[in-house]
């Protein structure tokens, strides 16, 4: 064997799910109580990769896992981790190494082409920000992330919910199968549907055509069981078995053809790692992403236990999709990555002549510093000589380009690039503001529009969204990032300090505030007396994260700053956060605490004033779904012998998923009746 060579920042190697589901299904229950803590010892303990590519990794005295990885660069097999303690193959160290490693997602390609070790390594940080952008339609239905497009149920709730009205009415109770036995009664209307179809579920129908199989409904049962599961225990106690229970799950749907909550059933799982990642990168991931993960697996797999015929649950293979022809790519802006685990880089976000969103990354270890280097470093482009900077503010032109489905142009062989010229920045921004286009895809990763700055607040600023004669709402603008490497709080700090003055943003709706922007790039607006002066070289736009505003760059008016306003006028300026802010916290804590956090707000009485807060915002449904989670989750029944009823769980699984598709599509509907009134 080669000695191997010590390399302690070296990664593991990915693994295929069955492979780890099966070896932590081999083990016996006392080793299952001890796997989560050899899980965390394994964070610190280096990894010896040796020249034949083999990793190594030293569990003790005498026991020595090593992990073989073909040449996909992938652990696809049981033989392929070895230790050598006595009891190999059943052992923890083994399957320690196994769970502690990244779950393998391989993406074939669409047609044959270059192999696939010739890719590019996985990014790190495959969602920065807590989305991504839409590439060309690929054969698989993409995930939605957090911020996209809402499903069609929480599109229906978000119609009555947003609006500036009288509170909505409160419906009937449904019927007493899926009502509570303790607590308010569930609303009806498609949020009840949602925890009927789980809670009554009868036998499994004949397969027909256009519906899913019997196989198809026992795998997505399957799925719906290990999910509730992890939601019950939360993030904090979801450790390596739950985990395990998921992924052979996810294998069995696989095997069903049940490709998008297969997807769906993986993203969890790396959500879930990252959040229990004991290096401290749970720091930089956000609730809001694993809620996002954990709906779509529940809201897919509760339609397809009721064998909902609709073709889009059943999803496909997802494949880089290479298109015919030369495409032509124009820059919007570049993006800092500070991703977990240490990862930093750079995206930058581009679009196509059909208002298509792409991305080019260069993401890796490093952080925050090597996100500054990135925003100036060559395009990992074969033949393409150029760097992020300029290709931000100039254009594309690619022949053979594979791309992924989450829109990344891939460097593979037979890809060429060249440099072309860009387009008006105005044109990017406007075509955030119309999603629904023929012809545009999904909704666009990034939100703009013009603003005028009102006063600054800390290291947010206040601004008003201009939208023509009549005044418009008062939104917050906040840093991407806080990092003092990068230039988003310094830029926003000099725009607070000129009140009046008139901007173009692009960014990403805050997740967790619909009335907060976290702006990735300003620009003047065309026409406005009061407005940025950019270098020409700029291209009309100023990347926050890299460009330094400095006074050259701010008209005549703005080098001296008005007095101070009053302080009731500024606070009279001041946005108030939608009252779903309430509901969103019991969802979040919910999946990352369990459901004993989630019935807190039950029990100490909080949970009146909430619900009366909802229904004086208007937010009747949501004021219904808030109250009923928490009875739910503090009900607690148990058979003859003492345990937990399993149909409880689902019942609590049910109005967890009834919530979170009510909260996802109002705060939709809200944040563009916020940026595009």
């Amino acid at each position: 064997m080669t000695p191997p060579r010590q390399d302690t920042g070296a990664p593991l190697p990915p693994v295929a799910p069955a492979v780890s589901a099966a070896a932590v299904e081999s083990l016996t229950t006392r080793l299952r109580g001890r796997l989560d803590q050899a899980v965390a010892s394994l964070a610190t303990t280096p990894v010896d990769l040796a020249e034949d590519g083999t990793y190594g990794i030293r569990c003790g005295a005498d026991a020595w896992v090593t992990l073989a990885p073909g040449p996909s660069g992938t652990i696809t097999s049981a033989d392929q981790a070895r230790c050598t303690c006595l009891l190999s193959p059943r052992c923890l160290h083994r399957a320690a190494a196994l769970a502690a490693s990244p779950v393998a997602d391989t993406i074939p390609s669409r047609e044959p082409g270059p192999s696939p070790d010739s890719d590019p390594p996985a990014d790190p940080d495959a969602s920065p920000e807590g989305s991504q952008p839409a590439g060309p339609v690929p054969s698989a239905k993409p995930i939605p992330p957090a911020g996209h497009a809402p499903s069609a149920e929480g599109a229906a709730f978000a119609e009555g919910a947003a609006s500036a009205g009288p509170a909505l009415p409160t419906e009937a109770a449904p019927s007493a199968a899926a009502a509570p036995s303790a607590g308010p009664a569930l609303p009806t209307g498609l949020a009840a549907r949602a925890v009927r179809t789980v809670s009554t579920a009868g036998p499994v129908p004949p397969a027909v055509p256009g519906r899913p199989s019997a196989a198809q409904v026992r795998a997505a049962g399957g799925l719906w069981t290990a999910a509730s599961a992890v939601l019950a225990a939360g993030a904090v106690a979801a450790g390596a078995v739950p985990q395990a229970e998921l992924l052979r799950a996810a294998h069995t749907a696989r095997l069903a053809g049940l490709h998008r909550a297969e997807g769906a059933a993986l993203a969890v799982v790396r959500h879930l790692r990252a959040t229990r990642d004991p290096q401290g990168a749970h720091r930089a991931h956000r609730a809001d992403e694993l809620v996002a993960a954990l709906r779509e697996l529940l809201l897919v797999t509760h339609r397809l236990k009721a064998a909902d015929p609709d073709p889009e649950l059943i999803g496909g293979v997802p494949h880089n999709h290479r298109p015919d022809g030369a495409l032509r790519f124009y820059g919007v802006c570049r993006e800092p990555v500070v991703g977990p685990g240490g990862a930093g880089g750079v995206v930058t976000h581009l679009v196509d002549d059909t208002g298509r969103w792409y991305t080019l990354r260069d993401v890796g270890p490093g952080g925050p510093a090597r996100a500054r280097r990135a925003g100036t470093a060559h395009v990992a482009v074969r033949s393409f000589l150029s760097d992020h900077e300029r290709l931000s503010r100039g254009g594309l032109v690619v022949t053979g380009a594979v791309v992924a489905p989450d829109g990344r142009l891939l460097a593979e062989r037979g890809v060429r690039a060249t440099f072309a010229a860009g387009r008006p920045w105005a044109d990017a921004v406007a075509a955030t503001a119309a999603p629904d286009r023929p012809g545009s895809g999904h909704a666009p990763p990034l939100t703009g529009c013009d603003v005028r700055i009102v006063a600054a607040e800390g290291e947010e600023v206040l601004v008003r969204v201009l939208t023509g004669d009549a005044p418009g709402p008062t939104v917050r603008l906040a840093p991407a990032h806080r990092h003092p490497a990068l230039a988003h709080t310094a830029n926003l700090r000099r725009l607070g300090a000129c009140p009046g003055l008139e901007v173009r943003v692009l960014g990403r709706v805050d997740p967790g505030r619909v009335t907060t922007l976290r702006p990735l790039a300003v620009g003047p607006v065309p026409g406005a007396a009061t407005t940025l002066r950019l270098p020409q070289e700029w291209r009309d736009r100023a990347d926050l994260g890299y460009d330094l505003l400095a006074d050259a760059h701010f008209p005549a008016v703005a080098h001296c700053p008005p007095p101070p306003r009053p302080r009731t006028a500024a606070a009279d300026a001041r946005p108030v956060d939608s009252p779903l802010r309430r509901i969103r916290d019991l969802v979040e804590l919910a999946v990352t605490g369990g459901r004993r956090a989630a019935a807190e707000p039950a029990r100490d009485g909080d949970r009146a004033g909430h619900v009366a807060a909802l229904r004086r915002g208007g937010f009747a449904t949501g004021a219904d779904l808030f109250a009923a989670l928490g009875a739910v989750a503090a009900r607690r029944p148990r058979d003859a012998l003492g345990r937990p009823a399993r149909d409880d769980q689902d019942q609590y699984a049910a109005q967890w998923l009834a919530t979170a598709v009510y909260l996802t599509g109002t705060e939709a509907a809200l944040a563009r009746g916020l940026w595009h009134p």
